[in-house]
């Protein structure tokens, strides 16, 4: 073998290395993100000791956090539905994290996706259930990732960062939403508000436990969710194009050198993490709302950004991290209720996770007894 070859396959064996994590940074993905839950509840209940909140309150508050969101069938039902969306949205940034692009524009993608499912919920009368709800869904994933295949675009053809670019997309977005939503054949009948037709019943995601209790709201979004992951799971670490993705993400100049196409992965990553934006939205129109309006998103895709930070970009580590977003949700508005502390507390917990796990160094400071398993692997390496 010859210096050229032997330089392509060391090439290739180290960027394999790199796209595939040893066991070491598996222990690591799990530990940080454990820790920063930890600290931030911590620091969260000084947060309220220091706005002179007393400490029984703060144990109630803690108390009805854990019982909103899994204490009961409710509970649990309502941690779920909340986790769906999150879930679908933080995997399409994660899988933008993996190619090396921080795709920011999950919110104007949730929202072009959810517009064009619930165009579909309503226009087609008369197709059964089991056509009209997969037509729902293929028309936000595909919306939802041609809107975000702009940025990819733009990135691979021109070079503009896709931050910036998905940024001005968000902008635009909302307004067109607005815009949208003003248009007779969208627009409610005898209503003056911008809000759409309702979705028909055929394009309704069923509820799961309507025989339980008909106003449980968790609905067959979650079956979505879970395949969503396990189809993301095998596409990154089962097949070429995932490990390109991969690749290109760890380091683009040797992933150009060893042949890969730089442009064509950056449009495939940005369009494919659109759609899974874009199939968080029309899971919210036809398996929550049942309509659109302005604002409609809520601001899932920017949690879905701390979403698949928390899940440190791995697609089981970002169900986890959904399940967890979805319980803050859920629990918050229960502690608001029995504990009368401000909901803005459920936000600074989840910045705080954002902060430890940015910040890894800074909990393997704090917590160093957590982290000789790890190290013990490195040095066996």
């Amino acid at each position: 073998m010859n210096n050229a070859q032997e330089s392509t396959v060391g090439l290739s064996e180290a960027l394999l290395r790199r796209a595939a994590p040893s066991r070491a940074a598996l222990e690591d993905l799990v530990v940080v993100p454990i820790f920063a839950v930890v600290v931030a509840l911590v620091l969260g209940a000084a947060a309220m000791l220091a706005t002179n909140v007393d400490l029984a309150t703060v144990g109630r508050s803690y108390v009805a956090l854990l019982n909103g969101s899994v204490g009961s069938v409710n509970a649990i039902s309502e941690t779920l539905t909340a986790a769906v969306p999150l879930t679908l949205a933080g995997l399409g940034i994660a899988l933008g994290f993996r190619a090396g692009m921080f795709n920011i524009g999950a919110e104007g993608q949730l929202l072009i996706g959810g517009m064009a499912a619930v165009i579909a919920g309503f226009s087609f009368a008369g197709l059964p259930a089991i056509v009209h709800v997969p037509l729902v869904l293929l028309a936000g994933a595909l919306a939802g990732g041609l809107y975000a295949a702009i940025a990819g675009w733009l990135r691979a053809a021109t070079g503009a960062h896709e931050v910036i670019s998905t940024i001005m997309l968000n902008l635009i977005s909302y307004r067109l939403v607005d815009y949208l939503l003003r248009l007779d054949f969208i627009q409610r009948e005898g209503r003056s508000d911008p809000i759409s037709q309702s979705v028909l019943e055929s394009a309704e995601l069923p509820r799961l436990l309507i025989w339980l209790d008909p106003n449980l709201r968790l609905h067959a979004g979650v079956f979505l969710m879970i395949a969503a992951v396990i189809v993301i799971n095998w596409l990154l670490f089962k097949t070429r194009l995932g490990f390109e993705f991969r690749a290109s993400g760890e380091n683009p100049d040797a992933a150009r050198y060893a042949g890969m196409k730089a442009g064509l992965i950056i449009v495939l990553a940005m369009g494919l993490a659109g759609a899974l934006a874009g199939l968080a939205g029309a899971n919210q129109v036809s398996g929550v709302l049942g309509r659109a309006s302005p604002g409609f998103s809520a601001g899932i895709g920017f949690d879905a950004i701390a979403v698949a930070l928390l899940g440190r970009s791995h697609p089981w580590g970002v169900l986890l991290a959904g399940l967890l977003f979805g319980a803050l949700e859920a629990g918050g508005r229960q502690m608001q209720v029995e504990a009368g502390v401000s909901i803005d507390l459920i936000g600074i917990i989840q910045a705080l996770i954002i902060v430890f796990i940015a910040a890894p160094l800074l909990v393997r400071t704090l917590f160093p007894w957590g982290f000789r398993k790890a190290e013990r692997a490195e040095r066996e390496e």
